[in-house]
């Protein structure tokens, strides 16, 4: 008889006491139960760790105030799921989201981690930020990004956490190392994730995303000249 695999939801948050339940109960509704819930309260110092609290079956833990990468790491650590979903505070999962990810993952065992596709909405009263171009909003498009992964745990043995100097961009640097290590992961081409647009954010800031993005560039260059090397 096969096990159903367990699976931690990882949502790092700030000051989040805006979207964070509609992102908890996301994770609630699933149609697939996730085994746990940790709650990465990044120092807020809003209503942010009151709200999480309010649920039973959500763990918090304590983060150490360095940023999103760090959060995300520090949620993985905590986590004792075989395998690990993120979700940002002011984003929202399909239903299906867990089921449709860990579904494919036991039918493709050489897969150590799936992305999906996303559907972004511009949060009303807010314009469009300087660095997204209106035409995203339309259509859904893949995209590589925490919150729709869910990888083995054992990828992060293998390729480290997330970078925790970068402030942004660090998700396409872990997804950079994945594929410089060949990693084998796959694309679900359907929407499992609706990503909140607003002017807070810091992934929608071109110029420090543009930074970061050339860090990420010049290291995976580097690491592909040294397996020349070493080859």
């Amino acid at each position: 008889m096969n096990i159903a695999p367990q699976v931690s939801v990882v949502i790092p948050v700030k000051n989040g006491e805006r979207y964070l339940r509609t992102a908890i109960e996301s994770v609630l509704n699933q149609t697939y139960s996730a085994s746990e819930i940790i709650v990465v309260d990044d120092q807020s110092t809003d209503d942010t760790l009151n709200i999480a609290q309010s649920y039973t079956n959500v763990q918090c833990v304590a983060g150490p105030g360095l940023g999103s990468a760090a959060a995300y790491n520090q949620g993985i650590t905590a986590a004792t799921g075989e395998l690990i979903a993120f979700l940002d505070h002011d984003d929202y999962w399909a239903s299906d989201k867990l089921a449709v990810q860990i579904s494919y993952l036991i039918s493709h065992p050489e897969v150590q981690y799936a992305i999906a596709e996303m559907q972004l909405f511009l949060e009303p009263g807010h314009p469009i930020p300087p660095g997204l171009r209106p035409e995203l909003l339309e259509k859904p498009v893949v995209a590589p990004l925490p919150g729709t992964l869910m990888a083995r745990k054992t990828v992060f043995e293998q390729v480290g956490l997330f970078n925790p100097t970068l402030n942004t961009a660090e998700d396409v640097d872990w997804f950079a190392r994945c594929h410089d290590a060949q990693i084998v992961g796959a694309t679900i081409p359907q929407v499992l994730l609706h990503k909140r647009v607003h002017q807070t954010n810091l992934s929608f800031n071109a110029t420090n995303n543009n930074q970061n993005l050339l860090k990420v560039l010049r290291a995976s260059i580097q690491r592909k000249r040294q397996l020349q090397q070493e080859s």
